[in-house]
């Protein structure tokens, strides 16, 4: 493989666009290019997560999503471009169900917290629902993959399931919404 990368101070975004890999030029503060920097944040975010967590099957794990999402990133760069296909989605849902079998019922909410750790899971959780409402947004005026909202969607039950799994391995109790705390009670 060549150097796909070969210039990277470029100089060409000075004038507030930037190039898509099918060589067109949006503004960078199109919904498209939007799109795909939040992809990329996530994709930090949880390169971060993984360098934080020692579980080696939640590493394997986090690689694999941080390669699907730079297919994601892919996709956007190429409008009319599919990369993330039903394959993807199957993963996350083995994934899901094989970490999920092993937790308790949840019946309350869980506040996000507990270690460094399960707060940048719970953190990527949060970052990967908003990359999902702004592609919708963008779908709104152009169309994209469907199966890449799937992904997202079920991408932020796994990083859940996966916060709660590793608060299992590590011992961590988890912390649940007490509403009773939450309300503002008047005086009597």
């Amino acid at each position: 493989m060549g150097n796909r990368l070969s210039k990277i101070v470029t100089k060409t975004g000075d004038d507030g666009t930037t190039g898509l890999a099918d060589g067109s030029r949006r503004n960078k503060n199109d919904i498209r290019v939007h799109c795909l920097g939040e992809v990329d944040e996530l994709n930090a975010l949880i390169g971060l997560c993984s360098c934080l967590i020692e579980h080696q099957h939640i590493q394997t794990i986090l690689l694999q999503i941080q390669h699907d999402l730079f297919d994601l990133g892919a996709e956007l760069s190429q409008p009319s471009k599919n990369l993330l296909s039903i394959e993807h989605i199957k993963m996350l849902d083995q994934q899901t169900e094989q970490l999920n079998q092993h937790l308790p019922p949840l019946t309350e909410f869980i506040l996000p917290g507990g270690s460094l750790s399960l707060s940048n899971l719970h953190l990527a959780r949060t970052v990967c629902r908003r990359v999902e409402r702004n592609l919708v947004t963008l779908n709104d005026s152009e169309k994209v993959n469907t199966n890449s909202f799937t992904y997202l969607n079920r991408l932020s039950d796994l990083l859940f399931i996966l916060t709660r799994y590793l608060a299992a391995e590590s011992n961590i109790d988890e912390v649940y919404w007490q509403s009773e705390y939450s309300r503002i009670r008047p005086e009597k």
